[in-house]
């Protein structure tokens, strides 16, 4: 049987998704799995959606999630969630930023922003949900919420909880930003090992 393990991060261009990867990824090798990663910018410098794909274990043969096969999905954003869902096991593990990026068709008045993301993806699978942009103005710099959101995932998902993380994220991070995202990191986590 295999022990490979697969991590969807999904987002809006501009939330730090491609950090978050790399805070991850690095932490993975290090402890000496072999890590397969796949990038979907699509059209993210103009707002538009992001994704990462990470798998993990002994033997990884392809960066490539399927349908049904993720084991957890962090979502930058609550749209992104309901995006994705479909690629969440059964009984995967959901990390969701209770927050929402207007995009342009809802801007241009063409659409309304669809009701009820949390409750359809809490209807389905595991769900933490939280305001990860009022916890990261709380540690100091609204820009670490990404790295709130990797705390989270970290606190919700067992299997990684045997990694320093503090010290990937310090190490990851420049320099004159590492305390703020050490806090940020255990703010994080905080908000689902409270629950």
């Amino acid at each position: 049987m295999s022990d490979v393990k697969s991590i969807l991060l999904s987002g809006v261009g501009g939330q730090g998704t491609i950090l978050v990867s790399k805070i991850l990824t690095q932490g993975l090798v290090q402890k000496g799995y072999d890590v397969k990663m796949s990038e979907i910018h699509g059209m993210a410098q103009r707002g538009g959606s992001v994704s990462t794909q990470v798998r993990y274990g002994s033997e990884v043969n392809s960066p490539i999630i399927g349908l049904g096969e993720a084991d957890i999905l962090v979502a930058f954003e609550k749209m992104e969630a309901v995006r994705y869902a479909e690629y969440l096991k059964p009984d995967g593990v959901a990390v969701i930023n209770n927050y929402e990026i207007v995009p342009l068709p809802v801007a241009a008045g063409r659409v309304d922003y669809p009701e009820g993301l949390l409750e359809a993806m809490q209807a389905k699978f595991n769900v933490h949900a939280f305001d990860a942009m009022e916890v990261a103005a709380q540690v100091g710099n609204i820009r670490t919420m990404n790295v709130v959101l990797f705390g989270a995932m970290v606190g919700a998902f067992p299997d990684l909880q045997d990694i320093d993380w503090e010290q990937v994220v310090a190490d990851t991070v420049p320099e004159k930003f590492r305390e703020v995202n050490v806090k940020a990191f255990r703010a994080g986590r905080k908000m689902i090992e409270e629950r």
